[in-house]
């Protein structure tokens, strides 16, 4: 048996730990550069929030209604994720004969391999995980359990339903309760099935996951993306198909992109920009004793229609391989401000970029070059110097001056709680 474990209003449920008066009061969470409603508690989504919803259309229903809003706070998150994720994999029992037991699977959910519990003892169990979790971090979490991924997704969406009557648990263990559940979930509400397929299968017919449950294998090999859609079918039967992956401990490339908290149109604010993101993205490279050969840099510009704020723009890009690969910030810099300049245009302007750095190599693999100084050899210990103290005294205390000192191209977080569980300074009162 699989089971996934899912954060409830994940962002609204981490300013609620440290804001208990906010405790099942209406509250709402925006994206970067506070442009769209991305997490709101059950209570804001009764009176009318909505999800992705652009803040301005509905800082009215926010305003009469006294709804607690927040400007993404990532460090806040990602910290109580970690400790969410911490608590299961103490609860699974870790890694067992050289596999691991826990899937991240993003920041609010992960998968967990039940097969080493008793059938009859996974609800007793899966209340444990949940009383557990919600009890050491404060986040509560539904959970689904089913033979298979596809068939776990969809006890858990069903679970969030009706919170009330399911008690956020939801098992799909028998085929009765599996074609229950099938028969009640519509295909664009499967995990899996994108808008375009969902879209396809109703114009053919397919409207409920029982219903696609029943397709051939060959058709939904022919028909849905070949061993994809093969996989998917044999999900829906409890045949289980995906497996367990480890975890990503090294990654393949890194990317750092951010809005800007207002049109820029000058040169040297990109600039700026670019190397602010390119240092962040060399401190990743470095903490996993990488480095990078091919240095990438993409700017997208702001549409003229005020309409088109909320709309995915076109970016430019282009790229740059290095003669040899490196992790120092200051080489990295050059090339991607070099790129910039080749990138920008006169008269335009611009509202997001980005950086990505990919052709990774063990650092350690990097020979010194015995025709420069040695003190060009030194430049790792540099870096290593500059990386602890940003570590510990926090906010980029030693930066290059390339990234500039004003910033005010900065993204905008007008409302922004504490970063509680990772600065000094923001630790809560107790009197």
């Amino acid at each position: 048996m699989t089971a996934i474990v899912d954060c409830n209003n994940f962002y609204c449920s981490c300013e609620r730990v440290f804001r208990p008066d906010l405790l099942h009061k209406p509250v709402a969470v925006l994206s970067n550069n506070d442009g769209c409603i991305i997490s709101r508690s059950d209570e804001a989504s009764k009176l009318g929030v909505g999800m992705a919803v652009p803040y301005f259309q509905v800082r009215h229903i926010l305003d009469r209604n006294n709804i607690a809003v927040f400007s993404s706070n990532y460090h806040l998150y990602g910290d109580m994720s970690w400790r969410v994720m911490e608590t299961l994999r103490i609860l699974s029992g870790g890694r067992e004969e050289g596999r691991t037991r826990v899937e991240v699977y993003s920041v609010d959910e992960a998968f967990i391999d039940l097969s080493h519990i008793p059938e009859n003892d996974l609800e007793e169990y899966a209340r444990h995980i949940k009383t557990t979790v919600e009890q050491w971090t404060g986040i509560s979490v539904s959970i689904g359990i089913a033979p298979t991924r596809t068939l776990a997704k969809m006890a858990n969406r069903l679970a969030k339903k009706n919170k009330q009557l399911s008690g956020c648990i939801k098992l799909l263990l028998t085929t009765d309760q599996q074609r229950m559940a099938l028969q009640q979930t519509r295909v664009d509400d499967l995990w899996g099935v994108g808008r375009a397929y969902a879209g396809k299968l109703i114009n053919w017919g397919i409207t409920s996951a029982w219903e696609l449950s029943n397709m051939p294998e060959e058709w939904a090999h022919r028909n849905m993306g070949g061993v994809v859609g093969v996989r998917l079918i044999r999900e829906l039967r409890g045949l289980a198909s995906i497996v367990m992956e480890e975890e990503l401990v090294e990654k393949k490339m890194i990317a750092t992109t951010r809005m800007f908290g207002r049109p820029v149109t000058a040169l040297n604010e990109l600039k700026e920009a670019v190397a602010t993101y390119i240092s962040r993205a060399a401190e990743k490279l470095r903490r996993q004793q990488s480095a990078a050969k091919v240095v990438s840099v993409f700017l997208v510009s702001k549409e003229q229609d005020h309409l088109a704020d909320f709309k995915r723009g076109a970016p430019i890009s282009n790229y740059t391989t290095l003669p040899n690969p490196t992790s120092l910030t200051h080489e990295l810099i050059k090339s991607a401000v070099t790129l910039v300049e080749t990138l920008f245009e006169q008269g335009k302007t611009y509202k997001k970029a980005g950086v990505m750095l990919s052709g990774l190599v063990p650092d350690a693999s990097i020979q010194g070059n015995l025709f420069v100084p040695g003190a060009k050899n030194e430049h790792r210990f540099l870096m290593h110097t500059v990386d602890n103290i940003n570590f510990s005294m926090r906010d980029d205390s030693v930066k290059f001056g390339a990234a500039g000192t004003n910033k005010n191209w900065k993204m905008r977080q007008e409302l922004r709680s504490g970063r509680y569980s990772t600065r000094w300074e923001d630790l809560q009162h107790v009197r």
